[in-house]
């Protein structure tokens, strides 16, 4: 009783779909970054990285996909993709060195698969093209 006093979590929650679009495009903007730094050494690496096959295409997906969720257009597909993309990333360059993703310095990979799966399932959010698209966007409680 005395909590809910303290607070009003109903006009919280009010704000869950705004607060969703902030989540998605910080997250998007650092995946983006990972791309930028890959294809042009921004923001500069200590040691750039050498562009071979796999490493193009990762540095494309981070950088479309990280660019198209960033803006919230077409969020679920482009979010499903970057997930299965970091759980691949995270099995083929981070588990063969250690169990331990904090030892196999994989932590981000599979915080971003997780991060983009929610979005999978969540949405854009309030401030997307998706919601704008339907009609649904901008709005703020």
């Amino acid at each position: 009783m005395m909590e809910a006093q303290l607070m009003n979590f109903d006009k919280i929650s009010a704000w869950a779909p705004v607060w969703l679009s902030v989540v998605r495009i910080m997250s998007a903007l650092l995946f983006l970054e990972h791309g930028t730094q890959k294809l042009f050494n921004f923001p500069p690496a200590p040691e750039p990285m050498q562009l071979s096959g796999l490493i193009v295409i990762q540095a494309l997906i981070e950088l479309i996909g990280g660019a198209l969720l960033a803006l919230g257009l077409f969020t679920r597909p482009v979010a499903f993709i970057l997930s299965g993309n970091m759980a691949v990333a995270y099995f083929m360059a981070h588990a063969p060195q250690n169990f331990f993703p904090v030892v196999n310095e994989g932590d981000s990979s599979i915080l971003y698969c997780f991060i983009f799966l929610y979005f999978f399932f969540a949405g854009g959010g309030a401030w997307s093209v998706d919601a704008a698209r339907r009609g649904t966007g901008l709005a703020t409680p």
